[in-house]
């Protein structure tokens, strides 16, 4: 019997943690949740989920001493999924938080939605358009999916070649992105039903 994949699972108090330790085990990796820093060794990959705000999230991870640590962790090209808010974080600065510094990994910003007249927040099932890049790296991701996404804000990526899927809402936006290291998806694949499994089955497979 193949060995669990030791993920570690940021817990700042941004709640959702169950359902997404219990996809990640579903998909054969065993999460172990992190309170606070330092980030244990051992470790194959790190999850950093989020619901919430992007100032209140960068507070809560400094004050558990995790801020850096995760970065250091990104920074070393260690395998990463971002969730959400998660995903957000790892750009500059958010729209919703002036003056509050995110882990900074890529050069953009966390923009919200400006469409006139749209509903915001988005909360629902909307269509993935995975690109070349996602395609090269994860190979059996399902094609065309419906995934489940709850956001106001979104992140604008300077480098586009980072960028896994997008989705319409109003406009085109960037819904996950991906690099060597690490997958980001702005929907949540722990709420997405058979499609959300299938990705992070991909990510979870990755790590072997």
């Amino acid at each position: 019997m193949t060995a669990r994949a030791r993920i570690g699972l940021i817990d700042y108090g941004s709640g959702n943690l169950r359902s997404v330790a219990k996809a990640l085990e579903a998909v054969g990796a065993a999460p172990e949740h992190i309170v606070q820093g330092p980030i244990p060794a051992g470790l194959e990959a790190l999850v950093l989920p989020g619901v919430g705000s992007f100032g209140d999230s960068v507070r809560h991870l400094q004050e558990r001493g995790l801020f850096r640590p995760i970065r250091d962790w990104l920074t070393s090209q260690k395998k990463f999924l971002g969730i959400c808010l998660g995903y957000q974080l790892l750009f500059q600065a958010s729209e919703e938080s002036p003056g509050v510094e995110g882990l900074g990994l890529f050069e953009g910003t966390v923009q919200k939605f400006r469409v006139p007249g749209l509903k915001v927040p988005q909360i629902g099932w909307n269509r993935l358009t995975w690109t070349k890049q996602a395609r090269d790296r994860y190979p059996e991701l399902p094609s065309d999916p419906f995934v489940y996404f709850v956001h106001s804000y979104y992140p604008v990526p300077e480098n586009k070649s980072i960028i896994a899927a997008t989705a319409e809402y109003g406009e085109e936006f960037a819904a996950a992105v991906v690099a060597d290291n690490l997958l980001a998806t702005q929907f949540h694949p722990e709420k997405s039903q058979e499609n959300g499994l299938a990705i992070l089955r991909q990510f979870v497979s990755s790590l072997r």
